[in-house]
């Protein structure tokens, strides 16, 4: 699937990934490739990529790794969006 994470600066990533896992005002919930459609708020928190993805230089140090390996970037607050295989994050 394709995400999307935007930030007011830029966009800080953009890529093909396995999984996203990020954390819902209700709380923590990841989505799979042909997740069903979900339009959700999000809270302060870390916001959870797994797969073989890149980031920009220029975003590198917003990011960092868990000890699973996931691609972590904690946000305060933000909006998601998942439909036909592609989620965007607006993240604070």
């Amino acid at each position: 699937m394709y995400l999307e994470i935007v930030s007011p600066e830029a966009t800080l990533f953009a890529g093909e990934v396995n999984s996203v896992t990020v954390p819902g005002v209700d709380g923590e919930f990841q989505m799979l490739e042909n997740h069903a459609p979900i339009v959700s708020l999000l809270q302060k928190g870390n916001v959870k990529v797994e797969g073989n993805i890149t980031i920009d230089k220029a975003y590198e140090s917003k990011f960092s790794k868990d000890s699973s390996g996931k691609t972590v970037l904690p946000i305060s607050s933000g909006t998601l969006e998942m439909k036909d295989n592609k989620v965007i994050v607006l993240a604070e």
